[in-house]
């Protein structure tokens, strides 16, 4: 059986204040599933022990061992939602180290697959717990993470268009965070928009806080953030999560494609996709 496992973007991002006792970041967030994916191959197998291999353009910085995929399948077990072994083989086509959540992805993805039967609301949280908070997004196409434990979703689901910039500058995702010392409060953010114009009116508004930190470190991301808005048809241009991963939001698919050309030339080193919400 091959699934897709779908990356996401954080259209903006709130860091609202530090939950010492789990070492956590409590943050709000308009996230988005994009249709960039990896592709993971599942078969179950007799032997009683999981196969897990990677591959692909990005596989080459994942971790052999303790990565996302080892993880759920260790917790679905120790809360028996699954008792068989299986040889698994992901594709990674999202980048690693680059705010797009591909691990988080792959783990939910399975954990979603494997699952024959609802999982009660005590045990799914129980989960999340153990295998990441981001893994709740990606049961949600298009949303509002009010924080790590509530989500609601748009009323409407958006097409929206993006150019994503990978600058193979791999982030830290605690180390970005440590550097957090300014909190924002909460804000109140409208889930049924009008339209699509409001929508992006309200993602525009907003920021995403960890996004000057790396700046600081990368200059370089700054300088491409502004290249990125400065092309036609460009509403705004952001980094995603805890980077390095920038997105620009297009008017439409086309002037995506020429920012794509034109940007390629001044990055060739820098990897880039178009994309489109799911």
């Amino acid at each position: 059986m091959l699934i897709k496992s779908y990356a996401k973007i954080n259209l903006s991002l709130t860091v609202i204040k530090k939950i010492r006792k789990k070492r956590l970041h409590d943050i709000q967030s308009q996230f988005c599933l994009i249709n960039l994916f990896d592709k993971i191959s599942i078969k179950r197998i007799k032997k009683k022990n999981d196969k897990i291999s990677f591959n692909g353009p990005h596989s080459k910085y994942v971790k052999k061992s303790n990565n996302s995929i080892q993880k759920i399948l260790k917790i679905m077990r120790n809360f028996k939602l699954i008792s068989n072994y299986y040889s698994i083989k992901i594709y990674k086509q999202i980048p690693v180290f680059a705010g797009l959540g591909g691990g988080s992805s792959n783990a939910a993805s399975l954990l979603k697959f494997l699952s024959k039967r609802k999982i009660e609301d005590k045990i799914f949280n129980k989960i999340i717990d153990l295998a990441g908070s981001d893994l709740r997004l990606f049961f949600y196409n298009q949303g509002i993470l009010q924080s790590l434990k509530k989500i609601v979703k748009f009323k409407k689901k958006y097409k929206l268009f993006f150019l994503v910039v990978y600058p193979n500058i791999k982030c830290s995702t605690k180390e970005v965070y440590s550097k957090v010392k300014i909190y924002n409060k909460k804000k109140v953010l409208n889930q049924n928009h009008k339209n699509k114009a409001a929508l992006i009116n309200q993602i525009f508004n907003l920021n995403n806080d960890l996004q000057s930190i790396v700046e600081k470190k990368y200059p370089v991301i700054q300088k491409l953030l502004l290249n990125i808005s400065n092309e036609k048809g460009c509403y705004f241009s952001r980094m995603t999560g805890s980077g390095s991963a920038c997105y620009g939001l297009f008017r439409d698919k086309r002037s995506s494609k020429v920012a794509l050309k034109r940007l390629r030339k001044k990055y060739p080193k820098f990897w880039f996709s178009i994309a489109k919400t799911i």
